[in-house]
């Protein structure tokens, strides 16, 4: 498969070291792509739930990859989310073509884009957090449950549901909270004069113009890779969401070169290697 050359890429909400985290269909995206910057937008390692026991290797396949990106020179601006709020006292670092923040701001074709996760818009996380990582465990385990029943359904030829977009469907709340969210991002990036906001955090990818009562902007939401399997892409000046489709990614390209799929996982996942690998890259 030849790579697409993209301008932005945005992911969010990877969750990696869950039970729900689609590492493998991730990775092939990643492969297929060669964008000018990826901004990975929030909650890309779940630090709420890491657990030594479950860390596949498809996982760590994911951050080899994203160092392999940066080894090449691609600008990477990862944002930090509520499931990864630990890495925030180290925002503004920079290692290369790495960069660490918690918001990020960009001039995209003379329009301004603002990027940030949103969990600062979630009452739970504001108030309780112990809440917050409650539900995020249930929710966790309610993604396992769903992926046993869709293998029995495609055993038996039926089509997969998610049950969590049926009760997001069924609670009024949830849609609320929803329509809340994008309308409180979209009237702060007005107020600030962004032509663009982009978040995460609540799993739902979307694209749509939002006006407000001093003006207008274009909300975009990445959605995430546990249930939706989505990204933003940019390119000649315009937003797209992208959607992971099985039957584009029949065959798992192998890459070769720093990094490759060749060799040694382990050894290559060091961190002295990785950002020994980092800094040769700098010079």
């Amino acid at each position: 498969m030849e790579k697409r050359d993209v301008e932005i890429v945005v992911i969010s909400d990877v969750h990696l070291g869950t039970y729900g985290c689609h590492a493998k269909e991730l990775l092939k995206y990643l492969k297929s792509i060669k964008p000018k910057t990826l901004i990975l937008n929030g909650d890309i390692i779940d630090i709420w739930q890491f657990s030594k026991r479950y860390w596949p290797e498809t996982h760590m396949k994911i951050l080899r990859k994203l160092m392999k990106f940066v080894v090449e020179g691609v600008n990477v601006y990862y944002l930090t989310g509520n499931h990864d709020e630990l890495l925030r006292k180290f925002a503004d670092m920079n290692l290369g073509s790495f960069h660490l923040q918690n918001k990020l701001v960009l001039e995209l074709d003379g329009k301004k884009a603002w990027f940030f996760h949103g969990d600062i818009f979630d009452v739970t996380m504001q108030h309780s957090k112990w809440l917050a990582k409650l539900g995020a465990v249930g929710y966790d385990s309610l993604i396992l449950l769903n992926s046993v029943v869709n293998w029995c359904l495609k055993m038996f030829g039926k089509e997969k549901m998610s049950f969590s977009k049926k009760i997001k469907a069924k609670f009024k709340d949830a849609v609320k909270f929803i329509n809340s969210f994008e309308v409180t991002a979209a009237e702060l990036a007005v107020v600030n004069g962004y032509h663009y906001v982009v978040c995460g955090h609540i799993h739902q990818p979307e694209k749509r113009a939002i006006f407000t009562d001093n003006g207008q902007v274009l909300y975009l939401n990445s959605g995430d890779w546990v249930e939706n399997l989505t990204a933003l892409e940019y390119n000649n000046a315009e937003w797209e969401i992208f959607r992971y489709e099985a039957k584009n990614f029949v065959k798992d390209e192998v890459e070769l070169g720093e990094l490759s799929d060749g060799e040694d996982l382990h050894g290559k996942l060091d961190v002295n290697v990785l950002l020994q690998k980092i800094k040769l890259g700098i010079g």
